[in-house]
């Protein structure tokens, strides 16, 4: 799917890859050795996360920030701590990482 290096320690990507038959936007969250994913979709309203193609805010905090309305995501389960969809969380798609290759799936 991805090479663990083109995401860098603490940042951010995005790749597009199909579930259930349907083409998904997905936002990659690299921590160290590890990477969570999401649906590349604010709770809120619907609209994607990034304020142009792969490119996420994050901030001093530390949180992942919707480009639309301002949500604020903790990276470490998507749930949304501040903003219009507080107590809301990203829907989290399974990723692994192999042979310095990041997976879609266990």
């Amino acid at each position: 799917m991805l090479p663990l290096d083109r995401i860098a320690d603490g940042g951010f990507a995005e790749t597009e890859v199909t579930i259930d038959g349907d083409a998904e936007s997905l936002l990659l969250y690299r921590d160290g050795d590890h990477v969570r994913a999401w649906l590349n979709i604010c709770p809120h309203a619907g609209r994607r996360l990034d304020w142009a193609p792969g490119q996420f805010l994050k901030s001093k905090d530390g949180l992942l920030v919707c480009a639309a309305h301002g949500a604020s995501f903790e990276l470490q389960r998507g749930e949304c701590v501040a903003g219009p969809c507080r107590g809301e969380a990203l829907r989290a798609v399974p990723v692994s990482i192999r042979e310095g290759q990041v997976f879609l799936g266990d």
